[in-house]
């Protein structure tokens, strides 16, 4: 009883930022799913929540996670945000994910749940300092490995700088991820110049 009671009273020293870092420091969230298609392991949006919430129950820490619709160019987009707070201080992250204008077999509800789980396994990845950024984990993410041809002609629909810059911003980590990087960062750049010309 005694431990306890001290490992309590240490947690209450510490500060809103320390006890966020321990708990990042002591998170672990394995891969505890298996894509048979393109063989390898995954960790879900479920799964990074389930491990976070007795560290977060330790801390005295509450995690919330809300998503939004917004309007990017001519796609819409899910925006999700994970929140860390403890009652007073808070810190925060925000994941994005395109919803497909269609996906055979699901019709508009999954889609945008699909979307959803995308984005908020982003925010939380952010939030919690988990690096998925090499790991090609979900099936969406294989499909969309070596996609130049959709990126250039996302790319060249753009209308105003200011959708071009979110857009990309937004898509940053899958972007970088592509084997054609520098092509598609050198279109996006041409892209702009001709918009801001345009101005």
């Amino acid at each position: 009883m005694a431990t306890t009671t001290k490992k309590t009273t240490e947690v209450k020293d510490l500060t809103f930022l320390e006890r966020v870092t321990a708990l990042q420091n002591e998170l672990k969230a394995p891969k505890s799913r298996y894509n048979s298609f393109g063989k390898y392991a995954y960790r879900s949006c479920e799964d990074i929540v389930e491990a976070v919430k007795p560290l977060c129950e330790k801390y005295g820490l509450m995690l919330h996670i809300s998503d939004s619709i917004e309007l990017v160019g001519e796609r819409f987009y899910i925006k999700a945000e994970a929140r860390i707070r403890d009652g007073v201080n808070v810190l925060y992250s925000c994941g994005w994910a395109r919803e497909d204008e269609t996906k055979k077999g699901m019709d508009g509800s999954q889609i945008t749940g699909t979307a959803s789980s995308y984005a908020r396994k982003y925010a939380l990845n952010g939030l919690l300092l988990i690096d998925d950024t090499k790991d090609a984990d979900t099936d969406e993410y294989a499909k969309q490995t070596g996609r130049k041809e959709d990126y250039m002609a996302t790319i060249s629909k753009f209308k105003n700088i200011a959708d071009l810059e979110i857009w990309w911003q937004s898509n940053l980590d899958d972007l970088k991820a592509q084997p054609n990087y520098k092509e598609l960062f050198a279109a996006a750049s041409q892209k702009g110049k001709e918009l801001n010309a345009n101005t």
